[in-house]
């Protein structure tokens, strides 16, 4: 059916995307804005990139990921369902009573998940824990964090960015989902993260700038990321707010509010080209 991993991937991403809508719309609430622009990141990340055994979820050399934009789980609880941590029919259960799928991940609901988070800010102060322990260990998995732009306001990410550097972890990677748009706006106007690669260069980071929606580039940056050794690296990625869905696109009306159902009838004919 697919010619090739790069369609392959992008068909997964249309499953995801979906995902992403049928969830929130199902839920009443959520978050779909940040969701959609890291479609391709994520699935990436769990179809291509990660070591990982769903089967296993806590085998001890998988690599680990944490979402410190814990807001954005719709897309880490799709992928995680797609390659088989859960039936992907229990995504429509987000954030429902008694479900394991959190509107903000918890590991207690869902001990797949390598820690809770929905604070924002310390997904990389995490993630550095995590790595120091693979280097005292002498283990070599990898651990990835996806950030959202306006996360970065927050000063313990820069606390983390120094830890990183300083302890030359190579094994940490963060991903910065640089949408542009955050819950109150813009991010240049609420508070300006520019020139943002300068200041991750300064951090001593090993700094990738991409189109976070363009497979080619974002497979190269997981693999320039592996092979850096001594620094840590962030990969900057350029990305849509809502991508996939033509009203939800760099809207940031669409940061936290779920479609209703006339709404994710024409989302996923965006998505699909059809009602699915």
């Amino acid at each position: 059916m697919f010619t090739n991993d790069l369609e392959k991937l992008s068909a997964i991403c249309k499953d995801v995307r979906a995902d992403i809508v049928k969830m929130t719309a199902a839920a009443g609430s959520g978050h779909p804005g940040g969701s959609l622009s890291a479609v391709e990141l994520m699935t990436a990340l769990y179809f291509k990139v990660m070591r990982h055994r769903p089967q296993e979820p806590k085998w001890p050399d998988r690599d680990r990921f944490i979402l410190s934009k814990g807001h954005a789980c719709p897309v880490l609880y799709s992928v995680m369902a797609r390659t088989g941590y859960f039936p992907v029919e229990e995504l429509l259960t987000l954030r429902k009573l008694g479900s394991r799928l959190q509107g903000h991940p918890s590991s207690k609901a869902l001990p797949a998940l390598e820690v809770s988070s929905g604070s924002l800010g310390q997904g990389l102060s995490i993630a550095n824990g995590l790595a120091l322990a693979a280097k005292i260990n002498k283990q070599d998995y990898r651990v990835y964090s996806l950030h959202g732009d306006g996360e970065l306001q927050e000063g313990q990410i820069w606390e983390a960015a120094m830890t990183a550097a300083h302890y030359k972890l190579d094994n940490v990677c963060a991903i910065i989902d640089y949408n542009g748009l955050q819950i109150d706006g813009a991010v240049e106007k609420v508070m300006g993260l520019a020139p943002l690669a300068a200041k991750w260069q300064a951090f001593n980071w090993h700094t990738i700038e991409i189109d976070g929606h363009d497979f080619n580039q974002v497979l190269a940056a997981y693999e320039e990321a592996k092979n850096t050794k001594g620094k840590p690296t962030v990969i900057i990625a350029r990305t849509v707010k809502g991508k996939g869905v033509s009203f939800m696109e760099n809207a940031a009306g669409w940061h936290g509010k779920a479609p209703n159902q006339e709404e994710l009838q024409k989302a996923l004919r965006d998505i699909y080209g059809r009602e699915n």
